[in-house]
């Protein structure tokens, strides 16, 4: 019998699918003794996640974010509804093949402490028989990637720094050449700097690997750098306005999604000024943040990204100075 994965397992590892969730419901028990609540932790939650695409769940604590989370990887089961990747609903795979055909990244990095850090890359791998040296390999190639030095193999997680034990958890993630990624926060828990490093880092490699990721934060600023679509959601993980960051920031639905965005907080609002004959972004302490382009010889309608920061980020500047 070989190690090696089969054709069909291969091409299913790679296939970045759509995420179809039809009017989901989670409900769970109440501690004992505690009153039954009639308010579900997801009450009937519906959307598509295009294939290949970043689509972030954006809502503050306990609006049920996490929980849609894990319900694609039935680490949650759902109460009522279904959710389907490519068309194939998850309750209908086997649990432990669904989990390792799924890259997951949590907001500690989850390593493993008593494996060196080549071990915790390679378990995925290891885990659907691919053999040790192949594995190594591919372990190698995403240190490259993510910027790991190779002397970093042989560390056990206690040895690293949390920007370093966040890419070796997103390595993991990605050992197994997974379609989709599921990110729970994972940025969270570092400083700001290396979160920044971090969600620059995942834009470049989502433009060239094109995984489908479903992406959960509190964080407004993460959700807008990352998200090709941003899902705000109230309790019970209820709609209050999907769309790109732009839209959001220059079409809020309601009073929520202008509070929930900080539209209505003068230190976030941004506004124009004319510097050396440039039009600069600034915020509402007067910090510039980007410039504007269009001028003489200057392409029109681009925003130009400042230092450190992404284009893909400085993009919504022009919807921010709108409002």
């Amino acid at each position: 019998m070989t190690n090696e994965p089969t054709a069909a397992t291969a091409v299913a590892a790679h296939r970045a699918p759509v995420i179809e969730f039809d009017a989901v419901i989670k409900r769970y028990a109440p501690p004992p003794g505690a009153p039954r609540s009639d308010r579900p932790a997801v009450d009937s939650f519906s959307a598509t996640v295009p294939s290949g695409s970043t689509t972030v769940l954006l809502g503050s604590s306990g609006c049920g974010k996490t929980t849609l989370l894990r319900m694609v990887n039935r680490m949650v089961e759902p109460t009522g509804g279904r959710i389907l990747l490519d068309g194939e609903d998850v309750l209908t795979r086997d649990p432990v093949g669904l989990r390792r055909s799924i890259g997951y990244v949590m907001q500690n990095a989850g390593l493993l402490p008593h494996r060196r850090v080549i071990d915790n890359i390679t378990l995925v791998p290891r885990l659907i028989g691919t053999d040790g040296r192949r594995a190594a390999e591919r372990a190698r190639e995403l240190m490259d990637l993510l910027g790991l030095a190779p002397d970093l193999a042989r560390r056990y997680p206690h040895q690293l720094s949390g920007g370093q034990a966040q890419r070796v958890g997103v390595a993991r993630a990605l050992a197994a050449d997974p379609g989709l990624l599921l990110m729970d926060e994972p940025f969270g828990a570092v400083d700001p700097l290396v979160r920044r490093e971090l969600q620059r880092e995942l834009i470049r490699i989502q433009a060239e690997l094109a995984k489908t990721i479903l992406f959960v934060t509190h964080d407004v600023d993460e959700a807008l750098a990352l998200g090709d679509e941003i899902i705000l959601l109230r309790d019970g993980a209820r709609i209050a306005q999907r769309g790109s960051g732009a839209q959001l920031l220059a079409d809020p639905a309601d009073d929520f999604v202008v509070r929930f965005l900080g539209l209505d907080d003068a230190d976030r609002a941004l506004r124009l000024a004319e510097v050396a004959g440039r039009r600069v972004v600034l915020d509402g302490a007067g910090r510039a943040l980007g410039r504007l382009t269009g001028g003489p010889g200057e392409p029109s309608g681009r925003a130009a990204a400042p230092a450190g920061r992404s284009e893909e980020h400085t993009s919504e500047l022009q919807s921010r100075s709108a409002i």
